[in-house]
């Protein structure tokens, strides 16, 4: 049912149903911010977004090859630092993240971390109501008024007094929310999550003793985020909150970005704290950048490794230029989640989770992810043993231009294990959100779109590029189909019927095949599959 918020802007339509607290949340004030940044910057991220597919051709051609620009060496080049992180952000160790439902909100924030990051992008599926109870979830835990009791279990969680900062990262510049329409155009997903959660909290934040912070994910170029940049001044302008109120992040999780890191710093000198290397979009960035280039195929998923060299060197970089200019330079993820049932497998993983930590610390990050709570102690151990103070700005590695090192594929192989393995998780994290579950536990990890899209991504360059296996398979086509094919037969055995059918993964086999075998590269893959899950 399509609904309508009280006093709505002309022009303004809500096209998702208006659940009781959502005309809380879609206010007449809230709607008319909407309609005034759409209309002041959505033909701007619109040309932004064309800019990347023609990008994308001439990097096909060949036309064009990443490396550093030479526009932008005088800001390279130049002496300047981005303002000192809010002391709540002085220390971001160990930061956890999620979805925004409210159960995991209340425990990711009573968790023991330093920061929680409320996830309305790759850990979410972008559904209306996930997206809307997720604004009135996170209003609530602001204003320390959430609870929630399991309907299940009986089981209540309540808010502790201290706990985490909270963070909030919108969606990328490419989603839309289509259920938001201004002058009959769907609103940027992104956007709207910024917008409606700073304008709702930012003043309970300020008495709280915070403030308004975000993470922004997918940026690939310094015009993307100087956008941004104008979104966020013009919000703080409208709202009456001082230059800088707004803190951001932003996550390195492209590969052209990597080659923009002083650039993007700069056009958000103003909001600015910290970047974050996202591993597992880069990864996929990585592949779909060079899907052309024979020399980028990449060998098994499990073998991209942060140890291999182009991976090494992109953290490394993260880290100098961060220090450089006086931001925060945050870790990876850690997928890993108790094993239960099994003693030796869960001592494993927790064993990987402190070794990656380790790691991590050692080179100068100073912080990193998590993704359960029962992991957060085993990375707090150890950050503590290396990071000794609030974090390791003081740490200045060389600033290293090096393409060549940052776009090196590694050497490695690729198996049929590797092939199925794809295959298996992307089905089965592709019907966890189309179930609405954007964060899904799958062997042991906690995985989001990251990892689905790496996987049809592999399969889709492998297949482009008739890659052999260790086996000695040519992953042709017909490979692939039968692959994904046994991949279906095996999980539908292991689950049965009704779960096969109620789960939509026959839907999600059939996304994955088409991604895999079509002779364009989807993008992403949640476009194409945001269109199933419209409400």
């Amino acid at each position: 049912m399509t609904g309508q918020a009280n006093t709505a802007p002309a022009g303004v339509v809500i096209k998702g149903a208006m659940r009781p607290g959502y005309e809380t949340i879609l206010t007449g004030e809230a709607l008319g911010l909407l309609a005034d940044i759409h209309r002041r910057f959505d033909g701007e991220r619109k040309a932004l977004m064309t800019a990347r597919l023609e990008r994308q051709k001439r990097l096909d051609s060949g036309a064009e090859t990443l490396g550093f620009r030479d526009d932008t060496k005088t800001i390279r080049a130049g002496d300047w630092t981005v303002p000192a992180a809010p002391a709540d952000l002085a220390d971001r160790r160990v930061e956890i993240t999620g979805p925004v439902d409210r159960k995991m909100i209340i425990n990711a924030l009573n968790c023991g971390a330093k920061c929680f990051m409320a996830d309305f992008e790759d850990a979410s599926t972008p559904s209306w109501s996930n997206m809307m109870d997720g604004q009135m979830n996170l209003r609530d835990a602001v204003h320390k008024k959430i609870d929630y009791t399991d309907p299940a279990s009986g089981k209540s969680y309540a808010l502790k007094k201290d706990h985490a900062v909270l963070i909030v990262r919108a969606r990328g510049l490419h989603l839309d929310e289509a259920h938001i329409e201004v002058d009959g155009a769907p609103m940027s997903g992104g956007f709207a999550d910024f917008a409606l959660y700073l304008l709702h909290n930012h003043a309970q934040l300020k008495k709280n003793g915070t403030g308004p912070y975000f993470y922004l994910p997918k940026l690939e170029t310094m015009e993307e985020a100087r956008l941004w940049s104008l979104v966020i001044r013009h919000c703080e302008t409208v709202l009456g909150l001082p230059v800088g109120t707004v803190r951001v992040t932003v996550l390195i999780e492209t590969i052209p970005a990597t080659f923009e890191l002083d650039e993007i710093l700069y056009a958000l000198r103003e909001n600015i704290t910290a970047l974050n290397a996202g591993r597992w979009d880069y990864i996929f960035s990585y592949i779909k950048r060079q899907k052309t280039n024979p020399a980028a195929v990449l060998p098994d998923r499990g073998q991209v490794t942060m140890a291999v060299p182009f991976m090494a060197e992109y953290a490394k970089r993260v880290i100098a230029v961060c220090h450089r200019r006086g931001a925060h330079a945050m870790g990876g993820m850690s997928a890993f989640i108790p094993v239960k049932g099994d003693d030796a497998a869960n001592e494993a993983a927790i064993a990987k989770v402190k070794a990656d930590k380790t790691r991590e610390a050692s080179i100068g990050h100073d912080g990193a992810w998590v993704a359960h709570p029962a992991l957060v102690p085993v990375a707090m151990e150890a950050f503590n043993a290396v990071m000794t103070g609030a974090n390791q700005l003081s740490k200045r590695p060389e600033v290293r231009e090096d393409a060549a090192a940052l776009l090196t594929a590694p050497e490695g192989t690729i198996t049929h294990a590797g092939v199925l393995g794809n295959a298996d998780v992307a089905i089965r994290y592709i019907a966890s959100w189309l179930q609405g579950r954007g964060a899904a536990p799958i062997h042991n990890l906690m995985e989001d779109a990251a990892t689905a899209e790496i996987s049809r991504a592999q399969l889709w360059q492998w297949r482009t590029h008739g890659a052999k296996t260790a086996e000695g398979r040519i992953v042709d086509a017909p490979y692939v189909k039968e692959v994904i094919g046994a991949a279906a037969k095996a999980i539908r055995a292991e689950i049965g019927d009704n779960a096969w059918g109620e789960g939509r993964f026959g839907e999600a086999a059939d996304i994955l095949t088409s991604l895999a075998l079509d002779d364009a590269f989807e993008e992403f893959l949640t476009l194409p599959a945001y269109e199933k899950i419209r409400e």
